[in-house]
């Protein structure tokens, strides 16, 4: 067991030091500020205050920010220390920052309770992040400075051991438009056409081609393949708009889809645009979906990735939700939380951790195509890129891709192919 000292044992502090040790690091650890029964301890000791006590201690120097109790302002900056960034920086102590604040800061999200500039969606934009302005948001920062740490404890205690998790990958889902031609309706169908007439819509439509976004026998096969258990999140808005295109859920076909993915694997809600500031209508299509599947609906993923803290995560709770897919960005890939593993959420305004699971993920075809600009062969590099530095910090990779560039659609070409190298590559 790991004993820290610290004169006062805050929320935040608990919060991130069994994020640290007990969920990264797999170890025990308790808080004490009982500096006899800190003198005492003959386990592994790390002293979080500005005065060393023991000659035998790892000492961490300690900002402000896990003693205080509300949100303001940071002094941020950043500075190398083995090869990364990192901040918070504490001279003349036996770490060189204070990991516990500046982890806390990435992983509560602390920077998105600040005013800041949203983007076209109404949400945070990531150019305000300060992964994306210090060039460290396609690396899973908080994992590379735990084991850091780890090093450094070991170094320190010969006997202290972390017992590191295994890399996982789990492939997820958004259903936001099952078919791109198929039962669709008599109006949207005849819209359709007219606004782009093609030979392909009438060879689908009469049964002679298959829809080019009906690929889900064929990832069906790869997940059997290579013994994948993916999630899917399905978008049943109760009506079309903008932003939600989906197949109404009242369709036969749609409720069909949806019941033949529930029997064989995870499913959870993509909340719609429409829902997204509204928890009546939330919780209605959460009804939804249950009422198709018979069984409860636990998981969630934001459709467009449209969520702002706090009031987001609280609608899901409210909602009975109690695992969340949607910590990332809608308009660039990389590590929103500097994460690779997932983690509870931390209610900064109300100071306590929740229930809520959030399960970051790192790359989303939609990004790389319509927001990064890159061709199939480039998402593949940048995919295999981000299997590479999860798998070194033995962290869970997440992605996110949807039916319509694993189809047939000549827009997408190549990338079916790509995510399938990219599959054969990681489960060999």
């Amino acid at each position: 067991m790991v004993l820290i000292y610290s004169a006062s044992s805050t929320p935040r502090l608990k919060y991130i030091c069994s994020f640290i040790f007990k969920e990264l690091m797999q170890v025990d650890v308790e808080i004490t500020g009982n500096v006899e029964q800190f003198k005492r301890y003959e386990g592994v000791r790390v002293n979080y205050s500005a005065l060393r006590i023991t000659d035998n201690e790892l000492r961490i120097a300690h900002a402000n920010l896990l003693f205080e109790n509300d949100i303001q302002q940071q002094t941020i900056e950043c500075f190398e220390t083995n090869g990364y960034k990192a901040f918070f920086k504490i001279p003349a102590a036996d770490f060189p920052f204070d990991i516990f604040a500046a982890s806390f800061y990435l992983l509560s999200r602390y920077e998105e309770y600040l005013p800041h500039q949203k983007d076209m969606y109404g949400r945070y934009a990531h150019e305000n992040s300060l992964a994306f302005k210090e060039g460290f948001l396609n690396l899973p920062m908080i994992n590379i400075w735990v084991n850091h740490l780890a090093a450094k404890l070991h170094e320190q205690y010969s006997t202290f051991n972390i017992q590191h998790s295994t890399f996982r990958f789990f492939p997820t889902y958004d259903i936001d438009i099952a078919y791109s031609y198929r039962h669709k309706g008599l109006e949207r169908t005849v819209g359709g056409f007219i606004k782009s007439p093609s030979a392909a819509r009438l060879k689908v439509l009469a049964g002679t081609q298959q829809d080019p976004f009906d690929v889900y026998d064929w990832m069906d096969a790869l997940h059997h393949r290579y013994s994948l258990k993916p999630i899917y999140f399905f978008l049943v808005a109760e009506k079309n708009g903008e932003y939600d295109k989906n197949i109404l859920p009242g369709t036969s076909a749609m409720k069909e889809l949806i019941a033949a993915h529930g029997a064989k694997y995870t499913v959870g809600i993509h909340p719609s645009w429409q829902s997204g500031d509204d928890e009546k209508m939330l919780k209605n299509e959460i009804n939804l979906l249950k009422a198709i599947l018979k069984k409860e609906i636990t998981a969630s993923r934001q459709h467009y990735i449209r969520f702002y803290l706090p009031d987001g995560y609280r609608r899901l709770i409210a909602s009975g939700i109690t695992e969340d897919y949607s910590m990332g960005y809608g308009s660039i890939n990389g590590f929103r939380a500097s994460v690779t593993a997932s983690f509870y959420w931390y209610d900064l305004e109300n100071e306590k951790q929740t229930g809520l699971r959030i399960h970051p993920f790192c790359f989303m075809d939609a990004n790389s195509f319509y927001e990064q600009g890159l061709s199939a062969k480039e998402a593949y590099n940048e995919l295999m890129q981000y299997y590479a530095v999860c798998k070194q910090v033995n962290g869970t990779l997440i992605t996110i891709w949807h039916n319509n560039f694993l189809g047939s659609d000549p827009q997408f070409a190549g990338w079916k192919e790509g995510y399938e190298q990219f599959i054969a590559q990681v489960q060999q």
